[in-house]
């Protein structure tokens, strides 16, 4: 088996009991049978023009059911497209064969005979899954590159601190904008995406460092174009985890690669809020710390063109599983509950994460804390998220307990987020502490439940792929985290605050936000809906691996 890294698929190699030319690389059809609709034996050519003729043909009533391919409502033309799925998946080309060959399927292939197939897992996954995180952690970064030092940047670029905040959420609606575009792009598979990011990643570093390397202060202008080009970036990476894992991970390991590479993003932004205030005394430090930042951003971009494309044979039954298209895709979420009661309060807090990431330190400040400690109450938020992330991400790749987790999370989110309006004004009193330990249990919740929705949304929402799925999310809480900054910057108190600058009215609307959404994903399962929350991944995977225990498949033994 090559193990190559051009990145090309190679032409699967089917299982085959009987010896045949050596030039041929399909069973012919005299050797190779399936069971077809009907309950009879056809040749697999046969079976192959069949689907290839038409793009509509329907595998019977309890294909789509039986796949939870059910969409609540859609109209015939969705229907007729998730039926198509269905038959597609059914009779799909498969994979090289091995003595540990499985069946291909998604549990409707499996139902009919599906052909041999190896499923495996290669250690190049880890290389292309490396440099994901490492661009997920340079583009948080470049995010936060001038937050941290807002106060220094104003008086280098000769402005105030709001218009620096622009910065920040510039580089949120970016995401919003290039939205359709990241969608399509991971549709077709996640290198094109990442290349994508590490090139706009490449231009915007060095466009930000020409507009700021200036002895006169820097041209603002020119620094927000290239804040915009790393912007643009951002969905490309931050969207691709989910897609990433379900092409080249099993269901025993996709939570856990997706929180690696997800929340690799807010560390980056911890690394920022953390080191850039060192590199940073002075305003005319401004151009200095942006050239280190291009610097590091240009070794991690640059591995990302030669990462593998695709697993030469698929991880599991459903990373091959032909997936609804864009269209087909919306209709269907739009209508479906389970996926806005996930949806609005994941994509809340996000936003509510990235307006208190790009103003903590304006939120600090006023009250008698310096840049150094600010930047330290940033990290705490995001390294402890990272630390419980990493003990409860595996244990729900074990458990599926996706439901508990979130119903365990989200109430506790919202009270952080209330406390939180009265631990500024604890520094006289208390010194650092009360920010530190608030955020710290902020991170822990929130960090843990960041991956398990994304991924809980995928289970949910199978064969849809899952960049939509994850792309949106990502995107709304993009959206209303640049919203909730502009409308806390106009919350901020004038110079006759008490203090001057107090930003308390401002946690407060962080508060109310936050908590608003709680009842929602609180309310998954309920009236009715519990059998609205079946793991189709997960069931899919396992219906393709029962039936090839069970003997389903051409030719060859499986074991």
């Amino acid at each position: 088996m090559a193990r190559d890294f051009d990145g090309t698929e190679p032409q699967p190699t089917i299982k085959d009991p009987k010896p045949r030319d050596s030039g041929s690389t399909r069973p012919s059809a005299s050797e190779t049978e399936d069971i077809g609709m009907g309950g009879q034996l056809r040749p697999w050519q046969e079976l192959k023009d069949e689907v290839n003729e038409t793009g509509n043909k329907t595998t019977g009533s309890a294909s789509a059911s039986d796949n939870g391919v059910r969409s609540h409502g859609p109209s015939d033309e969705t229907a007729i497209e998730m039926n198509t799925v269905a038959a597609h998946a059914t009779h799909a080309p498969v994979g090289p064969g091995s003595p540990k060959a499985k069946a291909y399927g998604n549990g409707l292939g499996a139902e009919t005979g599906a052909v041999g197939v190896e499923y495996k897992v290669y250690k190049r996954r880890w290389f292309g899954l490396l440099q994901l995180t490492l661009l997920n952690i340079i583009v948080s970064w470049d995010w936060l590159t001038f937050s941290p030092v807002a106060s220094h940047a104003a008086r280098y670029f000769n402005t105030t601190e709001t218009v620096v905040n622009w910065l920040s959420t510039a580089f949120l609606f970016s995401f919003t904008f290039i939205t359709p575009v990241v969608i399509y792009v991971l549709h077709l598979g996640p290198k094109k995406s990442i290349v994508t990011a590490a090139a706009l990643l490449l231009i915007g570093n060095w466009v930000r460092y020409a507009g700021s390397h200036s002895s006169s202060g820097g041209i603002f202008g020119v620094v927000m174009f290239g804040q915009i080009l790393t912007g643009l970036a951002q969905p490309f990476v931050l969207a691709a985890p989910s897609r990433y894992s379900d092409l080249w991970f099993t269901n025993r390991g996709r939570v856990a690669a997706t929180a690696l590479s997800s929340l690799a993003n807010p560390f980056g932004a911890a690394l920022g809020q953390l080191i850039v205030p060192f590199w940073v005394g002075q305003p005319s430090d401004i151009s200095r710390m942006v050239l280190y930042v291009s610097i590091i951003s240009s070794i991690c971009a640059v591995p990302a063109f030669f990462i593998p494309s695709r697993p030469p044979t698929p991880a599991a039954p459903s990373a091959e599983t032909p997936k609804l298209s864009i269209g087909a895709s919306a209709k269907i979420l739009f209508n479906q509950v389970e996926f806005w009661l996930l949806f609005i309060p994941f994509a809340m807090y996000v936003a509510l994460f990235n307006s208190i990431s790009s103003l903590l330190n304006q939120i600090l400040l006023p009250h008698g804390y310096n840049d150094e400690e600010a930047g330290i109450a940033g990290a705490v938020l995001i390294v402890v998220g990272l630390v419980a992330s990493a003990i409860s991400s595996p244990i729900i790749d074990r458990t599926k307990s996706y439901l508990l987790a979130i119903r365990l999370a989200v109430p506790l989110i919202g009270l952080c987020y209330l406390i939180f309006i009265w631990m500024p004004g604890t520094r006289d009193g208390g010194g650092v502490a009360g920010p530190y330990v608030v955020m710290a249990v902020l991170g822990a919740s929130s960090f843990s439940m960041l991956p398990i929705v994304v991924e809980y949304l995928v289970e949910l929402t199978h064969p849809i792929s899952p960049e939509v799925t994850s792309t949106l999310a990502w995107s709304g809480g993009q959206l209303l985290g640049g919203i909730i900054i502009i409308v806390s910057g106009a919350l901020r108190d004038g110079a006759d605050g008490d203090p001057p600058g107090d930003m308390r009215d401002a946690l407060i609307l962080h508060a109310v936000l936050a908590l608003v959404v709680v009842p929602l994903p609180l309310c998954l399962g309920l009236f009715g809906r519990k059998e609205k929350l079946l793991l189709r991944r997960v069931k899919s995977d396992q219906e393709a691996r029962n039936s090839a225990e069970g003997g389903h498949g051409y030719g060859g033994q499986i074991s």
